[in-house]
């Protein structure tokens, strides 16, 4: 039912633009995928070393319904086996709530909102999108805040080999990225740099008065080149870094539709 590179099943929610989901049809959607997922979960080995699975939360800090989103985020940001990466989009940003007015995200940027569509294109054949989604390996996608289903989709999408291995080391100031596979359809390599944690004091709009904490918050992605199967090495200087804590590099499928391969960057004292 899950392959690397990418995957017949889908879970399609249905939701307005704030999050709020029409309760019937997504737990209809909800059961189906946790049935299915579970099929495979009962036959899956665990995933073996080298093994990487990619899980994409969109959220904003605008959103009432994101923060339990964001507490998953952050554990899985702590798993072995797992990238974990937030982008936060920007239309929340113009929503006034009442009294409370508006609050501009500070790490919203529009083309992480334009990710999102493209995740929801490919997966959902939908222009709709919301808030708080998880997108793990490109392939799946469910309510962020759904821990049952977003262990079940990381277990089986984790007991499939990654098809493109992905080893990042430093040179210097920057960094040496080495691509390895044997795949025939392009794909992209990306360099996706984040801030490792950050809290902030939310006054204004949907979270006013709330303290939110965010973990590996997404500040850019950056294409490093094309990649087509076989032994590939990419180079990365130190400004393309920026100010950023951390960094991941993926491998993703031309048209965004699944993750190949993934891996953390190391850190400066490794």
């Amino acid at each position: 039912l899950l392959r690397k590179g990418g995957g017949a099943l889908r879970f399609r929610p249905v939701a307005d633009r704030y999050g709020r989901l029409k309760s019937k049809e997504s737990d209809m959607h909800r059961i189906g995928l946790s049935l299915a997922l579970a099929l495979v979960v009962t036959i899956a080995t665990p995933p073996a070393a080298g093994q990487t699975v990619v899980a994409e939360l969109f959220t904003s800090q605008s959103c009432s319904s994101c923060p339990p989103a964001e507490a998953l985020l952050g554990e899985l940001a702590e798993r072995p086996g797992v990238v974990a990466l937030e982008w936060h989009v920007d239309y929340w940003d113009d929503l006034v709530y009442g009294r409370a007015g508006r609050w501009q995200d500070p790490f919203s940027d529009p083309a992480f909102t334009e990710r999102q569509r493209a995740y929801n294109r490919s997966i959902r054949q939908s222009r709709q999108i919301y808030t708080p989604q998880l997108v793990v390996d490109g392939t799946v996608e469910l309510v962020g805040c759904d821990r049952t289903t977003a262990e079940l989709a990381i277990q089986a999408l984790g007991s499939a080999p990654d098809l493109a291995a992905v080893s990042v080391t430093r040179e210097g100031s920057g960094l040496i990225v080495l691509v390895d596979g044997a795949v025939t359809d392009p794909a992209t390599v990306l360099l996706v740099t984040f801030l490792d944690q950050r809290t902030t004091d939310v006054s204004r709009g949907e979270n006013h008065g709330r303290t939110l904490v965010n973990h590996h918050v997404v500040t850019g992605a950056h294409p490093l080149g094309g990649w087509q199967g076989g032994r590939r090495t990419f180079a990365i200087a130190p400004d393309l870094l920026g100010p950023a804590d951390d960094c991941a590099v993926l491998v993703q499928s031309a048209g965004r539709d699944g993750i190949l391969g993934a891996a953390y960057c190391p850190s400066p004292s490794s």
